[in-house]
Parts: structure tokens; C-alpha cells; sequence
């Protein structure tokens, strides 16, 4: 059993390492998958709708804590750093993904747990089903916990496994993050993501066998009524149907709308979520960016889902640029992981991404434009 125990430690330390990278990568997703939990326990539990709505405001913080975390036991499991205390900390951890992935599929109040950030999304019974395995095997590591021997390079593994998992984390949060799983990413081309996929449904039809009186499934509608009687379907690849990016918008201040012309040409987006967020010296920077490149005939359009007529009064002219447009406020999260950013655009395909705190120079502009 030792051998199953050593199999058990070095199976879930890779779960956790993988989980914990494609989150920390970009905590501030996971972030809004926990606000969005916090938000439904605050309903469902109003007795303490105070503490989680303090949680929700605070969900930025502890998602940075959690999926660094997540990275580090991994690390600390695949080279046997102090068991005793990292199989506890691990059982309970997992049983509590167990909870939230029940709570999701039961009562379906948060459609896509964020098991794996945005790099694989889960069906929430599927979800639950996953953690239900991954807790039966931390259970083996836990009841032989007192059993696996420290190696040699455990300490130092795990101390540089923290000082990775918080790095790459914070750095996410300024700039961006290192690896983009969403259909906005670095040379994904908007308007394509904007298509139907093409893709066929596959239907898995439920029928009752009248001759045998018991359910049976069929990928073909089966016509004789003689024999069986339709029950129900289910859309198998129903995630691969739909376009990926299905609600991505643009309107002037006007109220026209400007999604066909933002995606033709040479566009910069300039993303700003929350102005009261954002410093006039950041502005101010952009907004010389932005005429650097109007000169270069890029055009430049400023998306915030902010209302226009209240930004044109508040900021002053040489602080913002000219042209201010309407997005929804979940597209540009998707669309802009921190705050302020820059986007490239060539008809519609993102040729360059980046924040604010690294606005890059027009030449570099011009050679993505040109590669």
C-alpha cells in the first residue's frame, strides 16, 4: 500500500500544480468566480450575507492567496514537504472544492466552478465527479501521511515554488497574464471567434423500450412508436456549438452601433473598466500614445462600459482621447485583465496586448502591424 500512498501524493501534487499554474496565471478570473460565489452565498445564506459580501469585495486578494496556494501544495506533495501538516491542509482544501462543486451542480448557481481557470471549463456534475475521485485519493495520502519521507530538496522546491506562484500572480495583476486562454488573446482574429463554429450537434436521445420496459439512449431518433417511446435529449458537444465570443459589442455615445467598423482597419482599443481606478498620469500617457499612433493612421478607441457623457464632463480633454464607445462591462473583463490596457488590432486580429504600466513604443507598434 506504501507504493499506492507514493502514486496517491505524486497523482494529486501534479492535480494541484496544473490546477494552481493555469489559475495563477490569471487570478483575476478566478477572482470573479469567487466574488460571483461569495454573491451567491450572500443570497442563500442572508444570516451572514454581511461576511461574504465582505469576502466579494475582497475576492481579488484571496484569489492571488488561494490559486498560489493551490501551485505550492502541488509542489509540496510531489517532494514529500512535511506531510503530516500538507495532507491536512490538502484534504481540507479538496474537501471544500468538493462542497462548492456540489452546491454548483445541485442547486445550479455557478454554472462553471473554475476548476482550471479559463483553460478547461467543466460541466458542474462533472466538476463534482472529479473532486469526488481526487478527494478518495488524498484520502490514501492523509491515513499514510505519517509514512512518505521528506526528500533531500523538498524545502527549497517548495520555497521556490512560492516565490514563482506569487510572482507570476502579481505580475498578472499589473501587467497581464502570461498565458491568455481567452478568445482575445494574441492572435486570435475577433471576427472569426465571432462565427458559428460549424460544428454538428451530437444528440443522445433517451427512449423507453415498450417491449422491455426500460430506458435505453440512441445517438439516432428511433421512428417506430410501435416499440419505443421518446423520453428525452441531451446535446453532447453543446460548449462546442456556439461561437466564443457571442456578445462582443460597440456603440458610440450616441447609441450607434460601431461593432462592424471597430474590427476593420488598424484599431488600438484602449480598455479602461474603472476610471475612478485608473491615475491622470496613466491617462495622460495613454492618451499621448494614442495620438503617437493617430499620426501613424491607427486609429484609437477608447471602450469602458462606464457612462460616456459622465467621463466627458469629469476628465479633462488632455487626459482622455476623443473617441469614447460603450462595451459591456463582462466583455471588457474578459478582454482586459487589469485595469487599463492597450489592444492591437489588424481588421480584427489582436496583433499586440498590453497594460498600461508597459505601454510599448510606436515602432514595436508598427512592426507587429507589418509582420
Amino acid at each position: 500500500m506504501k507504493l499506492v500512498a507514493n502514486i496517491a501524493r505524486v497523482l494529486v501534487g501534479l492535480e494541484f500544480i496544473f490546477s494552481g499554474f493555469v489559475k495563477v496565471v490569471d487570478p483575476y478570473g478566478t477572482g470573479l468566480k469567487l466574488q460571483e460565489y461569495f454573491e451567491v452565498f450572500a443570497v442563500d445564506l442572508p444570516a451572514f450575507s454581511g461576511l461574504f459580501e465582505f469576502f466579494a469585495h475582497q475576492s481579488q486578494l484571496l484569489s492571488l492567496i488561494f490559486c498560489a496556494s493551490e501551485l505550492i501544495l502541488g509542489v509540496a506533495l510531489l517532494f514529500s514537504f512535511k506531510m503530516k501538516k500538507t495532507s491536512w491542509i490538502v484534504l481540507l482544501l479538496m474537501t471544500f472544492f468538493t462542497f462548492l462543486t456540489f452546491y454548483s451542480a445541485f442547486f445550479n448557481k455557478v454554472t462553471d466552478c473554475g476548476c482550471f481557470g479559463d483553460f478547461l471549463k467543466l460541466k458542474p456534475w462533472h466538476s463534482f465527479y472529479k473532486d469526488i475521485i481526487s478527494l478518495a485519493v488524498i484520502l490514501i495520502i492523509f491515513f499514510y501521511r505519517k509514512t512518505f519521507k521528506e526528500t533531500s530538496f523538498a524545502k527549497q522546491a517548495t520555497l521556490i515554488a512560492t516565490l514563482l506562484a506569487f510572482g507570476i500572480g502579481i505580475y498578472a495583476k499589473r501587467y497581464l497574464p502570461l498565458l491568455d486562454f481567452l478568445p482575445y488573446a494574441k492572435g486570435l482574429s475577433l471576427p472569426e471567434q465571432m462565427k458559428p463554429t460549424g460544428v454538428k450537434p451530437e444528440i443522445e436521445y433517451t427512449f423507453l423500450d415498450k417491449i422491455n420496459d426500460e430506458e435505453m439512449s440512441s445517438m439516432e431518433y428511433l421512428m417506430d412508436t410501435t416499440k419505443y417511446k421518446y423520453l428525452s435529449s441531451e446535446i453532447l458537444n453543446e460548449s462546442l456549438l456556439s461561437p466564443k465570443i457571442t456578445d462582443f459589442g460597440v456603440s458610440d455615445i450616441e447609441g450607434n452601433d460601431m461593432t462592424e467598423e471597430s474590427l476593420k482597419g488598424n484599431k488600438l482599443f484602449i480598455i479602461v473598466k474603472k476610471f475612478e481606478k485608473t491615475t491622470n498620469s496613466e491617462l495622460a500617457a495613454i492618451k499621448t500614445f494614442s495620438e503617437e499612433l493617430g499620426k501613424a493612421n491607427i486609429e484609437s478607441m477608447l471602450l469602458t462600459s462606464q457612462i460616456l457623457s459622465d467621463i466627458k464632463t469629469k476628465y479633462e480633454d488632455n487626459l482622455i482621447p476623443d473617441e469614447l464607445y460603450n462595451t459591456d462591462e463582462k466583455v471588457l473583463k474578459a478582454m482586459a485583465r487589469t485595469n487599463s490596457v492597450l489592444i492591437l488590432l489588424k481588421d480584427g486580429v489582436v496583433k499586440g496586448k498590453w497594460s498600461s504600466h508597459n505601454i510599448p513604443s510606436e515602432k514595436k507598434v508598427l512592426e507587429l502591424l507589418n509582420h
